[in-house]
């Protein structure tokens, strides 16, 4: 279990809570590698479909933290800083390399590494008070971060995109959800609620066809049409032998909701 953050598992779903609410939830060296090696072992837990990361307090999470990370770079030389940004890129190689979704539901502000899990994140769910920003630029850092210059504008496109990397500003929740950054936006009483009903939709789900879906979207990334036709024809055939193809055209017949293993 981790020991830096909460960790929940409900039924189906898993819930990770960043939880120093005084820091805004602003991460450590240890947060880093612990949410990095969840990850990566949520892959084998088989009762785990879904996966939400949220914060407690008033923000989700606001980056690195001030004294625990940033102070602590100014010691290192080159070596010792590649390791860093190194462990933060596989925090985000380990969210896309999850087979299963995850949920960022974002319960206050988001801001630099925070932004970037959200990114990273399949779905994010909002609170009216969820502004978000990848604040790297303004403290002479490269808006290019963590995934953020890959994912970004293939979320939001180029131009907007950037712009938020260029300029380090904040957005409201309402301009991210106009941009398509943000799926839903709710108000902070309505959040855990939406989030739990949409885990639990997805978890009740076929996972191996969500899986796939996720494995597709991640390689079509960077396809021409043709390559990606031909991946998604073979995709298709192998979900068609599932058991899940087979239950969901039985259920259809027997007109009664699927039962997915």
């Amino acid at each position: 279990m981790p020991t830096t953050f909460l960790f929940e598992q409900t039924g189906a779903v898993a819930t990770i809570t960043l939880n120093r609410p005084e820091r805004l939830n602003a991460l450590t060296f240890e947060i880093y590698q612990e949410l990095t090696n969840t990850f990566y072992a949520l892959r084998s837990e088989k009762e785990i479909r879904a996966v939400v990361i949220t914060g407690s307090g008033r923000a989700f999470c606001s980056g690195g933290d001030v004294n625990d990370i940033i102070a602590q770079l100014f010691k290192r030389d080159m070596e010792g800083l590649l390791q860093f940004t190194r462990m933060t890129c596989d925090l985000i190689r380990s969210m896309r390399a999850l087979p299963k979704p995850i949920i960022a539901s974002l319960n206050g502000t988001v801001a630099g590494a925070g932004a970037c899990i959200a990114l990273a994140s399949d779905i994010r769910l909002a609170s009216e008070d969820a502004k978000i920003a990848f604040l790297f630029v303004r403290v002479g850092l490269s808006g290019a971060d963590m995934g953020a210059a890959f994912l970004l504008p293939r979320v939001i496109g180029l131009a907007k995109a950037t712009e938020l990397l260029y300029t380090g500003d904040f957005i409201s929740a309402a301009d991210a959800k106009a941009l398509g950054l943000y799926n839903h936006v709710v108000s902070a009483e309505d959040l855990p609620g939406l989030t739990r009903e949409f885990a639990e939709r997805l978890a009740a789900g076929p996972s191996f066809a969500i899986a796939k879906t996720k494995e597709m979207l991640n390689r079509e990334l960077n396809m021409d049409l043709d390559t990606a036709l031909e991946c998604e024809a073979q995709a298709q055939a192998i979900c068609s032998q599932h058991p899940d193809f087979r239950e969901a055209y039985t259920a259809f017949v027997e007109k009664r909701k699927p039962k997915f293993e």
